[in-house]
C-alpha cells in the first residue's frame, strides 16, 4: 500500500497466472481479486476482539464505525445478477481507548427469514436479481423485498438500517439485533419510500439535525422533506415536513444540504414499467436517460430559509437547468457569500450505468460504462441558470467532508478513486482533494485490495484543546484484501493519508454500500 501527493498508478502483481484487466489508462489490476470479494457472508461475530497488524488504534477514537452492504448474494446454487440486490449485513467497529471490536449480524427482514427458511429466493430484485422458475416465475410477480442494504445511521437509542423503496428497519446499536420495521413514531406511512442517504445539519439552526426526503415516484413526482432531531432528549422528534409536486419521473438517491436549502438534482431520465411486468427486467433496468434533455436542480427552501409572510410562491422549490449527465451522489453544498451563488458538488456521468441483463456483474467491462467525475456547478438562483467545472477527472465515487462542514465551504473532501488516472476501473486508492487548492493526495491500496466509501471522523475536541484544522481527525476505510480473500480496515490520518493502522478482520465483508460513524455519548 502505497501514498503520493500526487496521482500515482501501481503495478500489478500476484501470480504470473493471474488474469488482469487494463482499463483505457494503461493500468492493470487482477479481476479475480477484485471479483474474490462477490461471496456470501455465512458467519455472524459478536464483539471480536481485533488487533492492529500495522500501526497502533487511536486512543482518541472513540465510537461506533457502521457499514451495510449486500452479505447475502447466492442461495440454493443461485445468484444474484447485480449485488445491490443482496440481503442487508451491517457490520459494527467499535473503538475506544485503543481498542476495536468487531460485530456483524444480517437485518432480519421479513423476505430474509422467509427465504432462509426456504433455502431459495422467494423474490425478485430491483437490479435485474430473477427468482428461480424462468420467465413464467418471474413474470406479474411486482413483489419487492425490502433488503434494508443500502446505509445504516444512528437516530436517537436505534440503529436505523435503509432501502430508499420502503420503510426503514430499527435494530440495536449494541447487538445490532432487528427490532422490526419502524414508522418513526406515525411519521411515515406503511410502505412509504425513505431515502437511504440522509444528511447530518450539524447544528445550522441550533441544533443537529437528520434532514431526509422520501419520493413517490410517477409522471408527476412527490418529494418528501423531513427533519429530525438527531441528539439529545429530543432526537428522532420530527421537526419540519414538507411535500413538493414536480414535474417527470424523479429518480433521486442522494441530496446536498446548505443552511437554507435542500438540493436535488432531478436526472433526465425516464421508466418505462412493461419490461419489469413481464419479467424481463428489474425495475431498476427500467430507467433510461432521455437523450437531448437536461436535468434540472430542485431547489427547497429549509425552515428558516424564507422570511416570514413571504407567498407560498416564494416558498417554492426553484428549478434551474442542470449540466449534461447523470448523478448518484454529491459531496457537499454551500452558499457562497462573495457571490451569492448556490455551490453544489457532485459526481456526474456521462450517462446512466447500468449492467445489462444477460452480463455477470462478476465478468462486467469496465470500459464499457461511465466514468464519475467530480464537479462543481455554480447556480444563480436570481437568473436560474448554472455554470459547472470539472474538480477531478480522476473516475471517483463516495465522497464526503468533515462532517462539521456539511452544507459549508468546505476546503477538504475524501473520496474513492480508481488507480487509473482516466477511464474506468474498480476503486482502489483514497483521495484527499483540496477543493481551495485543487492540490492532490493518494493512498493506494493496489494492486490487490479495493477500497470502499471513506468515513472521516474528525479528531475529538476537548474542553481544553485548541481550535482543530478541518482536516484533523482519521479517514476510516473497509478494504477488500485480495491476497487475504478477507477485509481490512484501514485507519488512515485525514490531514496527509498516512496510515494510523490496519485491522486484519476475520471476516470476509463483500463490498457494501455506505456507512456512518457514531461517536461515543
Amino acid at each position: 500500500m502505497t501514498i503520493a501527493p500526487s496521482r500515482d498508478s501501481g503495478s500489478p502483481t500476484g501470480s504470473a497466472a493471474a488474469e488482469t484487466a487494463a482499463g483505457r489508462s494503461g493500468a492493470a489490476y487482477d479481476r479475480a481479486d477484485w471479483a474474490s470479494s462477490f461471496r456470501n457472508v455465512l458467519g455472524e461475530l459478536d464483539q471480536v476482539p481485533l488487533v492492529a497488524a500495522r500501526g497502533t488504534i487511536p486512543p482518541d477514537l472513540a465510537g461506533s464505525l457502521y457499514r451495510n452492504g449486500p452479505g447475502r448474494l447466492e442461495r440454493g446454487g443461485h445468484w444474484l445478477h447485480h449485488p445491490f440486490d443482496g440481503d442487508g449485513m451491517i457490520t459494527a467497529l467499535r473503538f475506544g481507548a485503543g481498542q476495536a471490536v468487531l460485530t456483524n449480524r444480517y437485518v432480519r427482514t421479513e423476505g430474509w427469514l422467509e427465504e432462509e427458511a426456504a433455502g431459495r429466493f422467494l423474490y425478485r430484485g430491483v437490479f435485474g436479481s430473477q427468482k428461480p422458475g424462468g420467465l413464467l416465475a418471474n413474470a406479474f410477480d411486482l413483489r419487492m423485498k425490502n433488503i434494508a442494504n443500502t446505509h445504516v445511521v444512528r437516530l436517537g437509542d436505534q440503529l436505523l438500517a435503509l432501502w430508499e423503496a420502503s420503510s426503514p428497519h430499527a435494530l440495536d446499536p449494541d447487538t445490532l439485533e432487528t427490532r422490526g420495521l419502524t414508522l418513526l413514531d406515525g411519521v411515515l406511512g406503511k410502505g412509504e419510500a425513505f431515502s437511504a442517504h440522509p444528511r447530518f445539519d450539524p447544528g445550522h439552526h441550533g441544533e443537529a439535525r437528520m434532514v431526509t426526503f422520501g419520493v413517490k415516484a410517477g409522471p408527476r413526482s412527490t418529494i418528501r422533506l423531513m427533519e429530525f432531531a438527531a441528539s439529545g432528549p429530543r432526537a428522532g422528534q420530527l421537526l419540519a415536513d414538507r411535500h413538493d409536486s414536480v414535474a417527470g419521473f424523479a429518480f433521486l438517491h442522494d441530496f446536498a444540504i446548505t443552511p437554507r436549502y435542500a438540493v436535488f438534482l432531478q436526472n433526465a431520465v425516464a421508466f418505462n414499467p412493461l419490461p419489469f411486468m413481464a419479467g424481463l427486467k428489474g425495475a431498476a433496468q427500467c430507467l433510461a436517460s432521455k437523450p437531448g434533455e437536461q436535468g434540472h436542480f430542485l431547489i427547497v427552501p429549509r425552515p428558516g430559509a424564507t422570511a416570514a409572510g413571504d407567498s407560498a410562491e416564494a416558498t417554492a422549490p426553484i428549478v434551474v437547468p442542470a449540466p449534461e449527465g447523470f448523478v448518484f451522489h454529491h459531496l457537499n453544498a454551500f452558499e457562497d457569500a462573495a457571490t451569492g451563488e448556490l455551490v453544489v458538488d457532485s459526481i456526474f456521468y456521462d450517462d446512466f450505468p447500468s449492467i445489462d441483463p444477460g452480463v455477470d456483474f462478476r465478468a462486467v467491462d469496465f470500459d464499457t460504462l461511465p466514468a464519475g467525475r467530480l464537479v462543481r456547478t455554480r447556480i444563480d438562483l436570481e437568473h436560474r441558470t448554472a455554470a459547472s467545472t470539472v474538480l477531478e477527472e480522476r473516475c471517483c465515487e463516495f465522497a464526503m467532508v468533515n462532517p462539521e462542514r456539511q452544507g459549508l465551504d468546505a476546503r477538504y473532501g475524501w473520496t474513492a478513486v480508481a488507480e487509473c488516472e482516466r477511464g474506468n476501473a474498480p476503486l482502489q486508492a483514497i483521495e484527499k482533494l483540496d477543493l481551495h487548492t485543487g492540490e492532490r493526495r493518494v493512498w493506494s491500496a493496489a494492486p490487490r485490495s479495493f477500497v470502499s466509501e471513506p468515513v472521516m471522523v474528525p479528531r475529538p475536541a476537548t474542553a481544553t484543546s485548541a481550535p482543530r484544522a478541518e482536516d484533523d481527525g482519521w479517514v476510516l476505510n473497509l478494504v477488500w484484501n485480495g491476497a487475504r480473500c478477507a477485509s481490512d480496515l484501514v485507519i488512515l490520518h485525514a490531514a496527509d493519508l498516512s496510515e494510523q493502522a490496519v485491522l486484519e478482520l476475520p471476516l470476509a465483508i463483500p463490498y457494501g454500500l455506505h456507512g456512518s460513524w457514531a461517536p461515543l455519548g
